[in-house]
Formats: structure tokens, C-alpha cells, sequence
């Protein structure tokens, strides 16, 4: 079995660890710098610089960070577009300073190879390539056009032009060798990162091999008597009934399928057979596979599909992944834990997509913690209140964490909103009121292929 069979991430993927909210804060540090380096210039060693372009530089980052801080929750991860896009803003937003700034005269021109830094590290080669070329273009064109740094008599600020071809290659060198080292060391992590998943992942399933080969050979040793007993009962018959052809041929038939019998434990004991009907099953049991653990906990769980616009009447097969059950029954029991009385579990299907939302009627999620949630280690200490009115719950603040990592690593994309105002008073109980979640997959993520032999695997056969 490949590491792709168990979803591990790749180079492709490696970006979509990045938060919105580390580039936000970063770009803060930029601009920050930028503007100090401005003002220093400008007041402590009076250059002449273009001000009106390079606080319009500043403010279209800051412009862009604020757009981002508003539009998007904290907790949004960038994908390799996503990403790329934000690294080649950077790039382009400080050369466009430096071009205003003497260009390579400029002792600050070596920030440039920063951008191209951080994409070797997180970026597909492709997009790496790009921002490489990118950067040495723009570094080579600076070397002839920018704007001079002159300072308040007049006098031109410039350094010999073997100085500025020497740093012209210097750069050039640091972009190339750099993105190289880079892009090999965090190659390098990934790697032993996706070694030592795989290691897991191949000990658990050859943990539950052993245990099915216990139970298989313990079945073996426990039904080898009886059906040693039914085949020689059944020898001795088929002897004596001679004069009756009829009940030799069902005496003959007993011994044959014991044998059969003994045979399939045989064959399962080594190589224990893979039932490929387990690796799929009808959305709606997989949500009640999910929500199964919490249905005794004093709270009702309600579970409701149907057909979305355009959607067949059929509910689909999905597949029926471990990280898919795992990441909705903790979805679950978060509803379950901060219920009043009821939670929700509404199922959805189009041409295009595959939806599932879990509301309850509890108090909803802080106003102030929705862009966060997903977010690691976020529930603040209970207070006592809570403590009377959920004694049961001692979560960590994982929980949310941990599903929403493994559902989108299934495919699906998350959002939490709440049904009401958590501030206004609480309607009746038995109202989806409180918390919503949804979980929304791209049909060709979930739903498993359906045709002739697609369910099928080694023990399809069946003969009398």
C-alpha cells in the first residue's frame, strides 16, 4: 500500500499548512520596517525620496493585510495559490520599493531573497521556479533602472559599478542556492515525516492483521474438532448408504463443505482477506457509525437526509474512511457536550457536492472564537456554571482540532456559525439554535464509484 492510500501529504499539499494569519502577522513585521526605514531616511539623514509612491507601496500591503484580517477567519489555511499569490505580492511590493530606493544601491536589496525563501520551503517546485525567475529578473533589471537616492544638497548616494554587478551575482547565487538548500532540507523533513505516519499507519494495520489472524486461528482451533467430527460422521454415512443415492450425495455434500470450511480458515489465517464491502457504505450509516457513541448520553440525536436541487433520490455510497467517521464523531460529540436537550444531524446530496451539518440548541459558539475555531488548545477553564451543567465534559480543546484536520484531509472544507445570537435570550429548548457546523465534500472526494465488481473482492463467489 502507497503512502497516497493513506491521504498522507505531499509537495503539493505542503502550503496548506501555512495559516492566513502567520503571513498576516509577518507582513505586519514588514510593514513595519518598511516605514521605519522610510522615516529614518528620510528625517535622520535627509534623502530625497519619492514619498508619495513609497507610503502608496506601504499602504496597498496594508490595505491588502486589513482585507485580509476582515474577509477571511484566523484560522483559514492558504492553499498553493493561495499561497503563491501572497509570496509574489511581497516580491513585487519591495522591488517596486527598491526601485524608488536606489535599487541595488540600496543596502536592503538583499530582503529579496526572502519571498523566494519562504516558497522553496512550503511552495511547488513550479511555483518556486516562477518566483526564482521572478526575483533574479526583476534584481537584473534594478541594476539600470531605479530611482537615485539624493540627499538634501543634491549629491547622488551610488556605489561603484563592479560593486553593484558584484552584488548583482551575489544575490543571483543567494536566490538559486538558498532555494536549493531550502527546498532540499524541508524535502528532507517531509519525508521523515511521511516515513514515520506510513510507520504508524502500516504497525496499526498490521496490529489489527495479528489480531483477526488471533481470532482466526483461535476459531481454527475451536471449530477444528467439530468439523474433524461432522467429516468423519459424514464418511462413514455416505459408506453405509450405498443402496440410497440420494442421501450419499447430501452425506458426500456434508463432508465436502467441512472441508471447504476448514479450508477457508486456512486461507484466512494466512493471508487475512481484505472485505472490500467494509471500505464503503451508504452515507446515511456512516453518520449513524459516527454519532453511535453519543446516542446513550441523555441527549437526542436526531438524523435527517435528503436529496439537495439537482441531487438523485438514492442517498450515495461514500467511502467509509477511518479519519471521516473519527473527524464527524467529534464534531458530534462537541454538539452532544454543549446541548440542552438535542442535536441535529442533517445530511445533504447534489450532482456536486456531498453536505453534512450538525446543529444543536446550546448557547452557540463566543462570538469573539469563531474565525479561530480549528484552532488548537482554544477552550478557556470552565467555569463552575459549566461545571454543573456539563459534568461529563473534560475535553482538552482538541476536538475541533483534530476533525477538522482529519475531515479536510479527507477532502472537505469546514464552517461554524451559530443559529441565533448567543447574547439574546435563550429560545425553548428543542430549537436549532446553538452551534452549526458544516462539513461540505466535492462529491468525486467521498462518494465511492458504483458499477459491476466495484464492491466485489476475493469472496464474491459463493457455491452451494
Amino acid at each position: 500500500m502507497s503512502t497516497t492510500d493513506f491521504g498522507l501529504l505531499g509537495e503539493a499539499s505542503r502550503s496548506n499548512w501555512i495559516r492566513l494569519r502567520t503571513m498576516i502577522l509577518l507582513r505586519w513585521v514588514a510593514i513595519c520596517g518598511q516605514l521605519a526605514a522610510i522615516v529614518i531616511a528620510q528625517r535622520l539623514y535627509n534623502l530625497q525620496l519619492e514619498l508619495g509612491l513609497c507610503y502608496l507601496a506601504v499602504g496597498v500591503s496594508i490595505v491588502g493585510n486589513l482585507v485580509a484580517m476582515f474577509v477571511f477567519p484566523e484560522s483559514k489555511r492558504l492553499s498553493e495559490m493561495e499561497n503563491f499569490l501572497m509570496v509574489l505580492f511581497d516580491l513585487l511590493q519591495l522591488s517596486f520599493l527598491l526601485f524608488l530606493t536606489g535599487g541595488l544601491n540600496n543596502p536592503f536589496s538583499l530582503l529579496i531573497i526572502g519571498p523566494v525563501t519562504i516558497s522553496a520551503s512550503v511552495l511547488s517546485l513550479r511555483s518556486t521556479v516562477i518566483l526564482g525567475a521572478t526575483a533574479m529578473v526583476l534584481v537584473t533589471v534594478m541594476i539600470t533602472h531605479h530611482l537615485p537616492l539624493r540627499t538634501d544638497e543634491g549629491f547622488v548616494l551610488r556605489i561603484p559599478d563592479i560593486f553593484i554587478y558584484g552584488q548583482w551575482v551575489a544575490l543571483v547565487i543567494a536566490l538559486a542556492f538558498l532555494s536549493v538548500y531550502n527546498r532540499r532540507i524541508a524535502r528532507e523533513m517531509t519525508s521523515m515525516s511521511d516515513a514515520l505516519a506510513a510507520t504508524q499507519m502500516a504497525l496499526a494495520r498490521a496490529q489489527k492483521l495479528n489480531d483477526l489472524g488471533g481470532v482466526v486461528a483461535a476459531a481454527a482451533h475451536e471449530l477444528g474438532t467439530p468439523l474433524a467430527t461432522i467429516k468423519l460422521t459424514s464418511s462413514e454415512l455416505a459408506e453405509e448408504l450405498d443402496d440410497h443415492p440420494d442421501l450419499k450425495e447430501d452425506a458426500l455434500l456434508i463432508r465436502s463443505q467441512a472441508d471447504r470450511c476448514r479450508d477457508i480458515l486456512r486461507s484466512m489465517g494466512r493471508a487475512g482477506k481484505d472485505d472490500l464491502h467494509m471500505r464503503q457504505a451508504p452515507l446515511l450509516e456512516v453518520i449513524r457509525e459516527a454519532a453511535e457513541p453519543h446516542q446513550d448520553r441523555g441527549k437526542d440525536i436526531l438524523i435527517e437526509d435528503g436529496p439537495g436541487p439537482g441531487g438523485e433520490y438514492l442517498a450515495p455510497e461514500v467511502y467509509r474512511r477511518p479519519e471521516v467517521i473519527h473527524g464527524l464523531r467529534n464534531l458530534v460529540q462537541n454538539a452532544v457536550d454543549f446541548a440542552r436537550s438535542t442535536v441535529w444531524i442533517e445530511a445533504m446530496w447534489t450532482d456536486d457536492i456531498i453536505s453534512i451539518r450538525i446543529l444543536d440548541d446550546g448557547r452557540g459558539y463566543p462570538p469573539h472564537l469563531i474565525g479561530r475555531l480549528g484552532d488548537p488548545f482554544m477552550r478557556r477553564r470552565r467555569s463552575d456554571a459549566d461545571r454543573r451543567a456539563r459534568p461529563e465534559y473534560e475535553g482538552m480543546g482538541l476536538g475541533l482540532f483534530i476533525a477538522k484536520t482529519l475531515l479536510e484531509r479527507s477532502g472537505a472544507e469546514l464552517s461554524f456559525a451559530n443559529g441565533s445570537d448567543p447574547y439574546a435570550p435563550h429560545p425553548t429548548p428543542g430549537t436549532p439554535c446553538g452551534a452549526i457546523v458544516e462539513v461540505v465534500w466535492p462529491r468525486a472526494q467521498i462518494v465511492a464509484p458504483s458499477g459491476p465488481g466495484t464492491r466485489l473482492g476475493e469472496n464474491q463467489r459463493f457455491e452451494a
